[in-house]
């Protein structure tokens, strides 16, 4: 048994590099003849472009080149593609309109590209780009997704009928009218996702070079999925063959979702590099990722659970507008819809679910994932209503969760909206979750806060997700235009080493480590002894990326089965050396040995006869070891567990301060339990952020209000509790090493307990509950509306 494998919290590999400043991001890639590219950007949110004159901007010092939307179209590049497509309630595709790299006659949303400028230098680049000379006709424009249904609203795309994208359903709705209309007691709210922008450290960057010798393409990029970026470039929008077309995505300082997705910046640098015979990088600023980072959740909900005079939920009926943006960035259509919506039995067993999505087209950036895409919008959902269902039915909010939570006899699940989950421990996770947040303790905290003049609340949130995105039957059946497999390749040294090759890519979540835990698990290796390579389309299988909180659960499951298929072929070669039947041979702790004998061979003894064939089989079978698997699992992962939050409110101030934030989590089995709960605690923070601080904000003519960090509040360290965390870890059967996944849990069960607790507060001092964020200017009206 390894000391560094599958269950122990080994010190992740990659950090030394981190710390000593060594790791190696796109920016720090230079190459020969490297130039600069800057990006002229729309001020208007919705405008006609009369006239773009560019004569002068093109004879500034240091400037190479200057490309618009008609270098674009005269070029014949294809847009953006979308990688999901829906199909309406009506049987009708969703509709999808052009999404060029370069503005062509309007712009669409505040900082949508107009012109691309290439200089020797950043700093002339941005002289040269304020030199364009750009006459727009400003235009009126909407923003509000529910503002963007409204018949008269300012269409973003002239030649659509309307802004609507899609009308989606999904659920029994019959089954669901009757549940209500036989139904004692109505639970009813309404609900505001705010717009948050993922914000990692690292802000969005490309560097492509043109090969002349070749006619080949190398592009260095802030990507969570190298693979998924060369296809859906080079097939869509430039044209290529594959394998002209080299992407890397070197070291990657967060993503957070907002990475996964093609951008225009990257084409552009891509394409440029060989009308400019230069590598051509381009860098975003922060104010840049405010403005073009694809933006997250952004939904009106309106939710209403049927009861009976127990408590008993009947039926869920859920009514949602999602916002899209001006353009579908390449996940877009699926987040308000299947990976929201298959969500809504959360821990359960409502018998009845109808929900209806619409999208709408508006004057803003492109929406899509952000951490914890759809489910942590569907939990934010459910768990408020759970709460306000257990005012209306005069239960306990744990009571009415423990009535209704799936038995543990219950597994597998059909859920009503048609997703199967394995497994779970929902009434046990609850106790536990109850006794590490000292649920009981609860009234005595409170009167202390009351003591000295505050306020003080208690919220809950059951949560569960759908994760490890696959497998691909089922995504493509629900309109994914890839499938979302894995691979792996693993190459053992003469010396025993072993180096993976992974499709997947870690931005943070500690790959190299967890994928040299399990490699040394099976093997009986150290984690030293093992090596991961990620992110280089030239040098790892095709895979599908990173993010659902798939890694493990599929990146991972690739791994074992190629350690698995390496196993047999050092079992085969120990035979021969040991003159034994393979049947004969088992493998554990580096070792190779026949059964009931003394015989062994050592797992260097083996990896050297591979590489040194002198007596090997070579009858039958290859010297050399190194073997490749795909895997594509059968069905998701349903992580799970409970947040328990308290909050302190200032009565003065509307100030709210998270006190106490915990939980108990199920993310099946645990790989190394340090960095599962270095996840969870990031996911918290965002959580914090998201519930109490952060908001993207527009006027009424598009603008954006909350353009920077002067304006946009994210969470920092004064705003965030220590955070007490439990595992309960059940298993999966349907994967190769059980585990569900884990990244994704913090900010998909957190945002609805700490909103439970601030409604739990307030409702206390007989004020009504707020939306998110519940900054303290809301929590002070609220309380001060009550008085």
């Amino acid at each position: 048994m390894t000391a560094t494998g599958i269950g122990k919290a080994v010190k992740r590999k990659e950090d030394l590099r981190f710390l000593l400043g060594d790791g190696q991001y796109t920016d720090d890639v230079v190459l020969p003849r490297q130039s600069h590219a800057y990006m002229l950007r729309s001020p208007h949110a919705h405008a006609r472009i009369v006239s773009l004159d560019a004569e002068a901007a093109r004879k500034m010092p240091g400037v190479i080149a200057i490309f618009t939307g008609e270098d674009i179209a005269a070029a014949g590049l294809g847009g953006i593609p979308c990688g999901w497509g829906v199909t309406d309630r009506h049987g009708q595709p969703m509709k999808e309109p052009a999404h060029p790299l370069l503005a062509q006659g309007y712009a669409r949303h505040i900082g949508e590209a107009v012109a691309m400028v290439i200089a020797e230098t950043r700093e002339q680049a941005r002289d040269a780009a304020e030199a364009i000379e750009v006459d727009y006709e400003a235009l009126p424009a909407v923003t509000g997704v529910e503002a963007a249904l409204e018949p008269d609203a300012p269409k973003v795309h002239a030649d659509l009928a309307d802004n609507l994208c899609y009308d989606w359903t999904i659920g029994d709705h019959d089954a669901t009218e009757a549940a209500f209309a036989r139904a004692t007691k109505v639970a009813r709210i309404e609900l505001v996702n705010n717009r948050v922008i993922a914000h990692p450290i690292e802000t969005r960057a490309a560097n492509a070079v043109w090969d002349r010798a070749s006619d080949g393409y190398t592009l260095y990029t802030t990507s969570q999925n190298p693979h998924v970026i060369r296809l859906l470039m080079g097939a869509f929008v430039l044209q290529l063959p594959e394998h002209k077309l080299r992407v890397v995505a070197p070291d990657v300082g967060g993503g957070f979702g907002s990475k996964i997705y093609l951008y225009v910046e990257e084409c552009l640098c891509t394409w440029a590099a060989k009308k400019v015979r230069r590598a051509v990088k381009w860098v975003a600023d922060r104010s840049e990722a405010f403005l073009c980072d694809a933006h997250a959740r952004d939904h009106v909900t309106r939710a209403e659970m049927a009861m009976d005079d127990e408590g008993n939920f009947l039926g869920l009926r859920v009514d949602t507008t999602a916002n899209m943006g001006a353009y579908l960035s390449t996940f877009a259509p699926s987040i308000p819809t299947y990976f929201y919506a298959l969500m809504f039995s959360g821990q359960y067993r409502t018998p009845a679910i109808h929900v209806r999505v619409r999208s709408a087209f508006t004057h803003s950036a492109p929406v899509d994932a952000y951490r914890g895409a759809g489910r942590s919008e569907c939990i934010y959902v459910v768990e408020r209503l759970v709460d306000e269902a257990a005012r209306v039915a005069g239960l306990d909010p744990v009571e009415i969760r423990r009535r209704n939570f799936i038995p543990a006899d219950g597994f597998p699940f059909n859920s009503p909206v048609g997703v199967v989950y394995d497994s779970g421990a929902f009434h046990e996770i609850m106790d536990e979750a109850l006794k590490l947040a000292d649920h009981a303790g609860f009234a005595g905290r409170r009167k202390a806060s009351e003591a000295e003049g505050k306020l003080r609340g208690i919220g809950l949130s059951a949560w569960i997700e759908s994760s490890g995105a696959g497998p691909s039957a089922i995504v493509t059946a629900l309109g994914c235009r890839a499938g979302l497999f894995e691979a792996a390749t693993l190459r053992v040294h003469p010396t025993g080493a072993v180096t993976v090759f992974t499709g997947a890519h870690s931005h943070g979540q500690g790959h190299e480590t967890t994928f040299a835990q399990v490699v040394a698990e099976k093997f009986g290796l150290d984690v030293d002894q093992v090596e991961v390579v990620h992110g280089d389309t030239e040098k790892v299988p095709f895979g599908m990326g990173t993010y659902g909180s798939r890694s493990m659960a599929v990146g991972g499951g690739s791994v074992a089965l190629t350690a698995d298929k390496v196993i047999e072929k050092g079992k085969r070669i120990a035979a021969h050396l040991m003159e034994c039947a393979v049947e004969d041979v088992v493998f554990q702790d580096a070792t190779f040995s026949v059964a009931g004998t003394d015989k062994k061979v050592g797992w260097v003894e083996m990896t050297l006869a591979a590489h040194v064939p002198a007596n090997y089989p070579l009858d039958q079978m290859e010297p050399c070891i190194e073997e490749t698997s795909f895997y594509d699992p059968p069905n998701f992962t349903f992580p799970n567990g409970v947040f328990v939050c308290e909050v302190e409110i200032d009565r003065e101030t509307g100030e709210v301060r998270v006190d106490r934030l915990s939980g108990v989590h199920d993310v099946g089995r645990t790989i190394n339990p340090m960095i599962v709960d270095g996840q969870i605690h990031g996911g918290l923070a965002q959580a914090v952020g998201q519930a109490l601080l952060e908001n993207v904000s527009f006027d009424e003519t598009g603008q954006l209000l909350s353009g920077s960090f002067m304006d946009y509040a994210m969470p920092r360290a004064g705003d965030v509790p220590r955070f007490v965390l439990g595992s309960h870890d059940v298993p999966t059967s349907t994967n190769p090493l059980g585990v569900k996944g884990a990244g994704e849990a913090g900010l998909t069960g957190a945002p609805a307990a700490i909103m439970n607790a601030v409604a739990d507060a307030l409702r206390s001092a007989g004020a009504q509950p707020v939306q998110m964020p519940a900054t303290a200017a809301r929590v002070w009206q609220a309380l001060h509306a009550a008085h």
